[in-house]
C-alpha cells in the first residue's frame, strides 16, 4: 500500500489515502479518467516493476454503487460489487460455473454477488468478472466515506 500511495504522490494526486491492505486508494485529481489511469499505471510500473490492471471510480460512482445495492437486507460482508472498467456483457451469467445459492445482478460497470454461504466457501466463477476487482459492501462504504472528505 505504501507503493500505491507513493505512486499517487509522484503523480501529483492530492491527499492520497489508502484503505487497509485492500489495494484501494482515494485521491484527488483534476485530470480526466484516462489521464489518471495512464499516469498511475506508469508510476506503479516505475515503483513496483510490474503492470497492474487498474479499475477507477469517482467518489460519485462509489456512492452510486452503494445506492444501487440489489441486496440491501443481506449482510454487508457477503455482498460484493465486482468493479469492471467496461459494462458487463448482457450474457455475463451464461458462462458461470460453480453456482450454488449465490445471487447475481448486473450493474452499469459492476457485477453484484450475494454469497449466502460466504465468499470463502463459494466455488462460483464468473468469466465476465475475470478482469474486475471485487470489494464487499463494508469496504465500499468505507471508501465512500473517505472519498466524501475530498
Amino acid at each position: 500500500m505504501s507503493v500505491l500511495k507513493a505512486a499517487c504522490l509522484d503523480a501529483g494526486f492530492a491527499r492520497p489515502e489508502t484503505h487497509l491492505s485492500s489495494g484501494n486508494v482515494v485521491f484527488g485529481s483534476q485530470l480526466g479518467r484516462e489521464a489518471v489511469k495512464a499516469e498511475l499505471e506508469k508510476r506503479l510500473l516505475l515503483r513496483a516493476g510490474k503492470n497492474f490492471d487498474l479499475v477507477l471510480r469517482t467518489a460519485a460512482e462509489i456512492q452510486e454503487t452503494l445506492d444501487a445495492d440489489p441486496f440491501p437486507a443481506a449482510p454487508r460482508d457477503r455482498v460484493v460489487a465486482i468493479f469492471l472498467e467496461e459494462p458487463p456483457p448482457n450474457d455475463a451469467f451464461a458462462h458461470v460455473t460453480g453456482l450454488a445459492d449465490e445471487e447475481m445482478r448486473l450493474g452499469p460497470r459492476e457485477i453484484f454477488v450475494f454469497y449466502k454461504i460466504g465468499i470463502g466457501r463459494s466455488k462460483l466463477k464468473i468469466a465476465a468478472a475475470k478482469n474486475g476487482t471485487a470489494r464487499n459492501f463494508n469496504t465500499i462504504a468505507q471508501l465512500a466515506t473517505i472519498a466524501s472528505r475530498e
